[in-house]
Protein backbone atom coordinates (compact mmCIF):
# COMPACT_ATOMS: atom_id res chain seq x y z
CA UNK A 1 0.00 0.00 0.00
CA UNK A 2 1.37 3.43 -0.99
CA UNK A 3 0.56 6.69 0.73
CA UNK A 4 1.45 9.16 -2.00
CA UNK A 5 3.87 9.98 -4.79
CA UNK A 6 5.88 12.98 -3.59
CA UNK A 7 8.89 12.05 -1.46
CA UNK A 8 9.49 14.16 1.60
CA UNK A 9 5.88 15.27 2.02
CA UNK A 10 3.26 14.29 4.61
CA UNK A 11 1.82 10.85 3.99
CA UNK A 12 4.23 9.91 1.21
CA UNK A 13 6.33 6.90 0.27
CA UNK A 14 8.98 6.32 2.96
CA UNK A 15 12.67 6.05 2.09
CA UNK A 16 14.02 2.70 0.92
CA UNK A 17 14.87 0.13 3.64
CA UNK A 18 18.63 0.41 3.13
CA UNK A 19 18.59 4.12 3.74
CA UNK A 20 16.33 3.70 6.77
CA UNK A 21 18.75 1.20 8.30
CA UNK A 22 21.66 3.59 7.73
CA UNK A 23 19.75 6.48 9.32
CA UNK A 24 18.79 4.27 12.25
CA UNK A 25 22.48 3.48 12.80
CA UNK A 26 23.31 7.19 12.82
CA UNK A 27 20.54 7.88 15.31
CA UNK A 28 21.81 5.15 17.63
CA UNK A 29 25.29 6.66 17.41
CA UNK A 30 23.86 10.08 18.32
CA UNK A 31 22.06 8.57 21.30
CA UNK A 32 25.28 6.93 22.48
CA UNK A 33 27.20 10.19 22.01
CA UNK A 34 24.66 12.08 24.12
CA UNK A 35 24.76 9.45 26.86
CA UNK A 36 28.56 9.49 26.89
CA UNK A 37 28.62 13.28 27.12
CA UNK A 38 26.12 13.24 29.97
CA UNK A 39 28.13 10.60 31.83
CA UNK A 40 31.38 12.53 31.32
CA UNK A 41 29.94 15.79 32.60
CA UNK A 42 28.32 14.07 35.57
CA UNK A 43 31.66 12.52 36.49
CA UNK A 44 33.49 15.84 36.10
CA UNK A 45 31.04 17.73 38.29
CA UNK A 46 30.91 14.97 40.90
CA UNK A 47 34.70 14.71 41.11
CA UNK A 48 35.46 18.43 40.77
CA UNK A 49 37.37 17.78 37.56
CA UNK A 50 39.15 20.18 35.22
CA UNK A 51 35.92 21.19 33.49
CA UNK A 52 34.50 22.52 36.76
CA UNK A 53 37.17 25.23 36.99
CA UNK A 54 36.47 26.29 33.41
CA UNK A 55 32.77 26.24 34.22
CA UNK A 56 33.34 28.84 36.90
CA UNK A 57 35.19 31.08 34.44
CA UNK A 58 32.37 30.87 31.90
CA UNK A 59 29.80 31.60 34.62
CA UNK A 60 31.71 34.75 35.66
CA UNK A 61 31.68 35.93 32.05
CA UNK A 62 27.91 35.51 31.97
CA UNK A 63 27.58 37.41 35.25
CA UNK A 64 29.66 40.33 33.96
CA UNK A 65 27.72 40.40 30.69
CA UNK A 66 24.38 40.32 32.51
CA UNK A 67 25.46 43.18 34.80
CA UNK A 68 26.42 45.34 31.81
CA UNK A 69 23.29 44.54 29.79
CA UNK A 70 20.52 44.56 32.37
CA UNK A 71 17.97 45.42 29.68
CA UNK A 72 18.05 41.79 28.59
CA UNK A 73 17.02 40.49 32.00
CA UNK A 74 13.26 40.62 31.35
CA UNK A 75 13.26 38.71 28.03
CA UNK A 76 15.77 36.26 29.51
CA UNK A 77 13.47 35.53 32.45
CA UNK A 78 10.57 34.94 30.07
CA UNK A 79 12.71 32.47 28.13
CA UNK A 80 13.50 30.65 31.37
CA UNK A 81 9.77 30.18 31.99
CA UNK A 82 9.58 28.02 28.84
CA UNK A 83 11.26 25.33 30.91
CA UNK A 84 8.36 25.24 33.36
CA UNK A 85 6.40 21.99 33.27
CA UNK A 86 3.16 23.97 33.04
CA UNK A 87 4.35 25.51 29.74
CA UNK A 88 6.44 22.83 28.05
CA UNK A 89 4.41 19.68 28.71
CA UNK A 90 1.08 20.96 27.27
CA UNK A 91 2.91 21.90 24.05
CA UNK A 92 4.23 18.37 23.76
CA UNK A 93 0.85 16.84 24.55
CA UNK A 94 -0.75 18.81 21.71
CA UNK A 95 1.96 17.58 19.33
CA UNK A 96 1.55 13.98 20.55
CA UNK A 97 -2.18 14.13 19.96
CA UNK A 98 -1.85 15.73 16.54
CA UNK A 99 0.83 13.31 15.34
CA UNK A 100 -1.23 10.35 16.49
CA UNK A 101 -4.37 11.64 14.81
CA UNK A 102 -2.56 12.48 11.55
CA UNK A 103 -0.76 9.13 11.42
CA UNK A 104 -3.90 7.14 12.05
CA UNK A 105 -5.91 9.18 9.55
CA UNK A 106 -3.24 8.51 6.91
CA UNK A 107 -3.37 4.77 7.63
CA UNK A 108 0.31 4.72 8.54
CA UNK A 109 1.54 1.43 10.06
CA UNK A 110 2.53 1.78 13.72
CA UNK A 111 1.20 5.36 13.71
CA UNK A 112 1.20 5.22 17.50
CA UNK A 113 4.93 4.56 17.87
CA UNK A 114 6.38 8.09 17.39
CA UNK A 115 3.81 9.78 19.70
CA UNK A 116 4.42 7.12 22.35
CA UNK A 117 8.18 7.66 22.07
CA UNK A 118 7.72 11.41 22.50
CA UNK A 119 5.63 10.90 25.63
CA UNK A 120 8.11 8.40 27.08
CA UNK A 121 11.02 10.77 26.43
CA UNK A 122 9.26 13.43 28.47
CA UNK A 123 8.52 10.97 31.28
CA UNK A 124 12.20 10.05 31.44
CA UNK A 125 13.29 13.65 32.09
CA UNK A 126 12.20 13.99 35.74
CA UNK A 127 13.38 10.48 36.54
CA UNK A 128 16.92 11.11 35.32
CA UNK A 129 17.16 14.71 36.51
CA UNK A 130 15.93 14.06 40.05
CA UNK A 131 18.18 11.01 40.56
CA UNK A 132 21.29 12.80 39.28
CA UNK A 133 20.53 16.00 41.19
CA UNK A 134 20.30 14.03 44.43
CA UNK A 135 23.45 12.05 43.67
CA UNK A 136 25.65 14.97 42.58
CA UNK A 137 24.23 17.61 44.95
CA UNK A 138 25.93 20.49 43.16
CA UNK A 139 25.94 23.92 44.83
CA UNK A 140 24.05 26.89 43.39
CA UNK A 141 25.77 28.93 40.65
CA UNK A 142 28.76 30.79 42.04
CA UNK A 143 28.64 28.97 45.37
CA UNK A 144 30.94 26.30 46.77
CA UNK A 145 28.60 25.14 49.53
CA UNK A 146 25.82 22.66 48.69
CA UNK A 147 22.26 23.56 49.58
CA UNK A 148 21.58 22.31 53.13
CA UNK A 149 18.11 21.31 52.03
CA UNK A 150 19.59 18.73 49.69
CA UNK A 151 18.68 20.45 46.42
CA UNK A 152 21.21 20.08 43.62
CA UNK A 153 21.63 22.21 40.51
CA UNK A 154 23.13 19.60 38.18
CA UNK A 155 21.70 18.90 35.62
CA UNK A 156 19.29 21.68 34.67
CA UNK A 157 15.71 20.46 34.88
CA UNK A 158 14.35 23.51 33.06
CA UNK A 159 16.78 22.98 30.19
CA UNK A 160 15.93 19.30 29.84
CA UNK A 161 12.18 19.89 30.15
CA UNK A 162 12.08 22.62 27.51
CA UNK A 163 14.51 20.90 25.14
CA UNK A 164 12.79 17.50 25.21
CA UNK A 165 9.26 18.93 25.11
CA UNK A 166 9.78 21.42 22.28
CA UNK A 167 12.26 19.21 20.46
CA UNK A 168 9.97 16.18 20.51
CA UNK A 169 6.99 18.34 19.53
CA UNK A 170 8.90 19.62 16.51
CA UNK A 171 9.94 16.11 15.47
CA UNK A 172 6.38 14.79 15.79
CA UNK A 173 4.66 17.50 13.76
CA UNK A 174 7.38 17.95 11.14
CA UNK A 175 6.35 14.99 8.91
CA UNK A 176 2.79 16.34 8.73
CA UNK A 177 3.51 20.00 8.01
CA UNK A 178 2.44 21.36 4.62
CA UNK A 179 4.60 23.95 2.95
CA UNK A 180 8.34 24.34 2.75
CA UNK A 181 8.32 27.56 4.78
CA UNK A 182 6.59 25.88 7.71
CA UNK A 183 9.06 23.00 7.74
CA UNK A 184 12.08 25.29 7.50
CA UNK A 185 10.70 27.45 10.30
CA UNK A 186 10.38 24.45 12.61
CA UNK A 187 13.76 23.00 11.60
CA UNK A 188 15.63 26.26 12.10
CA UNK A 189 13.56 27.82 14.86
CA UNK A 190 13.49 24.92 17.32
CA UNK A 191 17.27 24.64 17.87
CA UNK A 192 17.51 28.43 18.21
CA UNK A 193 14.74 28.45 20.81
CA UNK A 194 16.32 25.63 22.81
CA UNK A 195 19.71 27.33 22.76
CA UNK A 196 18.10 30.60 23.88
CA UNK A 197 16.41 28.94 26.85
CA UNK A 198 19.66 27.34 28.01
CA UNK A 199 21.57 30.59 27.50
CA UNK A 200 18.95 32.50 29.48
CA UNK A 201 19.12 30.08 32.41
CA UNK A 202 22.84 30.82 32.81
CA UNK A 203 22.37 34.53 32.07
CA UNK A 204 19.81 34.80 34.88
CA UNK A 205 22.19 32.97 37.24
CA UNK A 206 19.85 30.01 37.65
CA UNK A 207 22.42 27.44 36.51
CA UNK A 208 26.06 26.76 35.85
CA UNK A 209 26.92 26.36 32.13
CA UNK A 210 27.74 22.66 32.63
CA UNK A 211 24.28 22.11 34.11
CA UNK A 212 22.77 23.27 30.83
CA UNK A 213 25.29 21.45 28.65
CA UNK A 214 24.62 18.16 30.45
CA UNK A 215 20.88 18.55 29.91
CA UNK A 216 21.48 19.13 26.21
CA UNK A 217 23.43 15.86 26.11
CA UNK A 218 20.55 14.11 27.83
CA UNK A 219 18.16 15.69 25.33
CA UNK A 220 20.20 14.35 22.42
CA UNK A 221 19.81 10.82 23.76
CA UNK A 222 16.08 11.11 24.48
CA UNK A 223 15.20 12.79 21.18
CA UNK A 224 17.24 10.17 19.34
CA UNK A 225 14.74 7.68 20.72
CA UNK A 226 11.89 9.66 19.14
CA UNK A 227 13.66 9.76 15.78
CA UNK A 228 14.39 6.03 16.03
CA UNK A 229 10.68 5.38 16.62
CA UNK A 230 9.84 7.40 13.51
CA UNK A 231 12.34 5.43 11.45
CA UNK A 232 11.01 2.10 12.74
CA UNK A 233 7.48 3.19 11.85
CA UNK A 234 8.66 4.23 8.39
CA UNK A 235 10.40 0.88 7.92
CA UNK A 236 7.14 -0.86 8.80
CA UNK A 237 5.45 1.16 6.07
CA UNK A 238 8.09 0.05 3.58
CA UNK A 239 7.67 -3.59 4.62
CA UNK A 240 3.90 -3.43 4.30
CA UNK A 241 4.16 -1.80 0.90
CA UNK A 242 6.57 -4.47 -0.29
CA UNK A 243 4.17 -7.22 0.73
CA UNK A 244 1.25 -5.62 -1.09
CA UNK A 245 3.20 -4.76 -4.22
CA UNK A 246 4.98 -8.12 -4.47
CA UNK A 247 3.97 -10.18 -7.52
CA UNK A 248 1.74 -13.17 -6.81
Amino acid sequence: MRYGDRPGRPGTIPPVPGRLNFLLTLVCAAAALGAAGFALLTWQVSAGGALVARDGGVLRWFQRAAASASGLDTPAHYLCKLGNVQVAVPVLLVAVGYAGWAGRAAGAPRWWLPPAAGALAMCAVPLVVVVVKDAVHRPAPGSTVPDPGGYGWFPSGHTATSAVAFGAAALLVLPWLHGRAARLTVLAGTPVLLFAVGFALVWCDYHWPLDVLASWCLTLTLLSGVVAAQLVAARSAVGGEAQVDAPV
